[in-house]
């Protein structure tokens, strides 16, 4: 029986190549936007990393880049509020989202956040994919499927990320794996590959490069 939802391959030396290429050209923080009249033009491919707060994804997004401090990474749950847009080269946005499930704002910055959010997804004819990033210790929260569920009435397709992989134990992978298999299959925006990444070792790097560049 095919399983659903495999893990991403290693792409081969060509498109592993593009994706190297992409991300070691210049990559510069555009502008930080907290309403939509003040988004970027959509005259190219954008891709967006969502995810809760202190899944990683500052430091994937710096792992992917090559910077260490392109993405501020912060120990302060929902610090960033702001949608952060990045150039890669002149013909990719990479846009990080503030992260969710953060327990310590106020309510009317989390309203107001949803807002945006609700709007940038379902007004940017440009997004191509939101990458989802998933603690690979926990798998998939509740506030996770309520982005999913978002992305879905948004009709955006979306690719889980599975981040700190190398905390978990090759037991307990598997396990995890299949919790998160399941939560994807009730989301028909979900694309059908997982990633699975450690910034810290480097691991899924090159796959999730060659996947961004491929996207048209």
């Amino acid at each position: 029986m095919e399983l659903k939802f495999p893990l991403a391959e290693a792409p081969d030396a060509q498109a592993a190549e593009k994706g190297r290429i992409l991300f070691a050209g210049e990559t510069e923080f555009l502008k930080g936007v907290v309403a939509m009249d003040g988004m970027p033009p959509a005259d190219r491919v954008e891709v967006c990393f969502a995810g809760r707060s202190n899944v990683g994804k500052s430091t994937l997004i710096n792992a992917l880049t090559g910077r260490k401090a392109l993405a501020r990474a912060s120990n302060t749950p929902g610090r960033t509020q702001e949608i952060n847009f990045f150039t890669l080269g002149d013909e990719r946005y990479l846009v990080d989202l503030p992260g969710y499930g953060y327990a310590n704002a106020p309510v009317n910055v989390v309203e107001k956040w949803q807002r945006l959010l609700k709007a940038y997804l379902s007004g940017r004819a440009n997004l191509r994919r939101a990458f989802v990033l998933i603690d690979a210790r926990h798998g998939v929260k509740p506030v996770d499927s309520e982005i999913m569920e978002l992305l879905d009435r948004s009709a955006v397709p979306f690719q889980a990320v599975l981040t700190k992989s190398d905390k978990v134990k090759e037991k307990d992978r598997e396990k995890v794996l299949a919790q998160v298999r399941g939560a994807l299959a009730r989301h028909p925006a979900a694309f059908p590959e997982l990633v699975l990444t450690s910034s810290e070792k480097g691991d899924g790097i090159a796959t999730l490069r060659a996947i961004i560049a491929g996207i048209d």
